[in-house]
């Protein structure tokens, strides 16, 4: 668009040139007098462009160091709210008074024992271990089964933490949500990131066990929350795996039908990649979860172009995109179609697009001001990342209260031990 309006540009001052050469050539003034004036024109209106356009630049400059200036502002004032707001949850945690159900206080710490009893099985696998560990495949073996002990004890010994991030509104960085994360620590205490043992954890179906852990705890979290007088959601991962259990999932739903008082606070969240690799069973049972009112979020978007009506047919509510892809994919395309299967839909326009499907847009892994400033331009109303508040661990004690009841997993424990052993 720049260049055709330069073009435009161009040609008009072209012509008005050419125009007061003619009528200088018609008052008898000569046809060296024209063309004087015709270059004289020129050089008049090419100072008069670069004039107006070094001005319209510095305008543009000076709004643009305001805008970072003010962001700088609101990040001096945002960033020792927000960890006095982090500072204030894990107190608030720590210290609120939590009401529980004579069956879930009955029934907490059950799950150790019920752990307990697949160690055996493990154990025994170990065991009857026939490979080598002077082979290749013997190696990898005792590998995997040293990280699924280690996984297993991390459970059996109740080394899970929960790490939650700030999700906030911009520009004012007010903490509305947080996203929940799950961390499992070795027998040193290394906290180990989900990249090592997820893998393992799901061929060996212990992912129900693990999300069990996130859902009771996020719950627990959001009813101590809400006897504080704080009204914030709790973005909860679940896998796939989970989605699809037949011995975990009606589990799930029926603890959930009995807190549906949680609805409004508690999110689920799956990957892109998990919610377009679910089959009729998986949607199925998320559209079972959307029946009792709870909603949805995907994260790890890896493009712009989505099924807007699917996403909303699904009961999506949220869309977390990396603030690097949203700029790459809407300001940096120069000029070219952000969506190519909507070619009429512009930068601006894409948040808009989203609300029109019931869907809002949060802009994470948010890690520089100059981002902030471009996520605001495209009309961004939340953001996640370091920049807002990296995540942050809720102290043991408090985990400590918030086990599952057994009969919630035992099923599902059972169902993994009958896998490992075969």
């Amino acid at each position: 668009m720049r260049k055709i309006t330069g073009g435009f540009l161009f040609f008009g001052y072209l012509f008005l040139a050419l125009t007061i050469g003619a009528a200088i050539w018609r008052a008898g003034l000569g046809g060296g007098a024209g063309a004087a004036g015709v270059l004289g024109a020129l050089g008049i209106m090419a100072g008069l462009h670069a004039l107006v356009t070094g001005m319209a630049d510095r305008r543009a400059l000076r709004l643009e160091i305001g805008k970072v200036r003010e962001a700088h502002r609101l990040l001096a004032d945002a960033m020792e709210s927000t960890q006095g707001a982090l500072t204030e949850l894990a107190q608030a945690i720590e210290t609120g008074a939590l009401s529980r159900t004579d069956a879930l206080t009955g029934e907490v710490r059950m799950l150790e024992g019920l752990v307990q009893q697949m160690s055996a099985s493990i154990e025994e696998r170990l065991a009857a271990s026939t490979l080598t560990a002077d082979t290749f495949e013997g190696r990898r073996q005792v590998q995997s089964n040293t990280l699924l002990k280690t996984v297993h004890d991390a459970l059996s010994e109740n080394r899970v933490d929960l790490y939650l991030q700030p999700v906030v509104t911009l520009p004012q960085r007010r903490t509305v949500y947080y996203e929940s994360f799950t961390r499992l620590r070795d027998p040193s205490n290394r906290v180990m990131m989900p990249a090592e043992y997820l893998s393992v954890a799901e061929g060996e179906g212990l992912l129900p066990a693990i999300d069990n852990l996130l859902l009771f705890r996020c719950a627990q979290i959001v009813r101590r929350l809400a006897g504080q007088d704080r009204k914030v959601g709790v973005f909860c991962n679940i896998s796939l795996a989970s989605l699809g259990d037949e011995t975990f999932f009606p589990q799930f739903l029926d603890f959930l039908s009995q807190n549906r008082d949680l609805k409004d606070a508690l999110i689920f969240e799956l990957g892109q990649a998990t919610f377009d690799a679910r089959g009729a069973i998986e949607a199925r049972n998320m559209a079972k979860l959307a029946d009792l009112g709870f909603r949805f979020s995907i994260d790890k978007v890896q493009t712009l172009d989505l099924d807007f009506a699917d996403l909303q047919r699904s009961d999506v509510r949220f869309i977390k995109v990396a603030a690097d892809l949203l700029i790459e994919q809407l300001l940096d395309l120069d000029g070219a179609a952000p969506l190519p299967s909507q070619p009429d839909i512009r930068a601006g326009d894409f948040a808009p697009l989203t609300r029109r499907h019931g869907l809002e847009l949060i802009a994470e892994k948010v890690e520089s001001e100059k981002q902030v400033v471009d996520i605001l331009e495209l009309d961004i109303a939340m953001g996640q990342g370091h920049l807002f508040g990296e995540p942050r661990a809720i102290k043991e004690a408090v985990l400590a209260e918030t086990d599952p009841p057994a009969d919630f997993v035992r099923s599902t424990l059972k169902s993994a031990e009958q896998r490992v052993r075969f």
